[in-house]
């Protein structure tokens, strides 16, 4: 799913996707200086492997995502520190964010809950 960037206005434009068991819920509202503000949750189940004993366990993902998105090279000259990510052609591609929020939550440390307990 790719989102034309110019037809982002000041109104919220809404968007969800799902893959698997998570789901990306949201809205794109153009912000300031050229930027597209994105208020979005990720939340749903994620089937990982737990860092200690490399069985597989299901995760709950509930997250607040609050993100800028440019069109094209970001130059932060104000060093403002905000999240951007930086969009090409003048679209955002929902599935291409979504695979990689997953692939992140994926590479964390996460631990099974009999590991946590410390039991084996």
């Amino acid at each position: 799913m790719k989102i034309t960037l110019r037809k982002v206005g000041r109104s919220p434009f809404e968007f969800e996707k799902e893959q698997d068991q998570i789901k990306l819920k949201g809205f794109l509202q153009y912000d300031k200086e050229k930027l597209i503000l994105m208020d979005a949750k990720l939340s749903g189940t994620l089937t990982t492997e737990c860092a200690i004993c490399a069985e597989e366990f299901d995760l709950e993902v509930d997250e607040e995502l609050k993100l800028y998105i440019s069109d094209g090279v970001f130059v932060d000259e104000k060093n403002s520190m905000i999240d951007v990510v930086e969009a090409k052609d003048g679209q955002f591609d929902v599935d291409e964010f979504l695979n990689s929020e997953i692939e992140l939550i994926k590479s964390d440390y996460h631990c099974c809950e009999f590991c946590e307990m410390g039991e084996d």
